[in-house]
């Protein structure tokens, strides 16, 4: 089993200031400390597990290949720092749409990549900046989940997490 640690995108990874929606490369600016942060947890022997809701998709507002060269840039970014992302999933839907099970603050893509990756929920935690992101890693069992604030640095959560293991 392995221990992950899961990342919220929007408001965490990539600055969200101004748009509601971020779904062009040219709009996603990854936030200060995200390689700095990510390096700590890499080295400490964490995977590193994308999970954010995309529900513009589901409205039409951008499509899933808008998300995928958005992810695929950014995996490209981190690997340029040495810093290998286990994996990218998304809720491409909107409750004004359609349920499901997978829009946080539902669990789904944790228990998803619980299962394909085989982690340890136990020895693995969430950084969000939401209430709905802490609830998903709740739901899911994670061993501890930090909220920070939107935008903001992810070094005091990424320090919490190596204390806290």
């Amino acid at each position: 089993m392995h221990k992950a640690v899961f990342i919220d995108r929007d408001g965490v990874i990539n600055n969200d200031e101004g748009h509601y929606y971020v779904y062009r490369v040219e709009d996603f600016k990854i936030n200060k400390h995200i390689v700095e942060g990510f390096q700590m947890l890499h080295e400490a022997g964490y995977k590193l597990i994308i999970v954010t809701n995309q529900g513009g998709v589901a409205k039409g507002q951008y499509t899933k290949e808008d998300v995928k060269k958005v992810h695929d840039y950014f995996i490209d970014q981190m690997a340029q720092q040495g810093i290998p992302i286990t994996a990218i999933y998304y809720c491409p839907h909107h409750n004004s749409v359609s349920e499901c099970d997978c829009r946080k603050p539902k669990p789904g893509m944790i228990f998803r990549a619980i299962r394909e990756h085989q982690i340890d929920a136990n020895q693995s935690f969430l950084i969000g900046d939401s209430v709905r992101d802490i609830e998903a890693g709740e739901a899911a069992g994670l061993k501890a989940c930090f909220k920070i604030d939107a935008n903001a640095s992810i070094l005091p959560a990424c320090t919490s997490i190596l204390e806290n293991r």
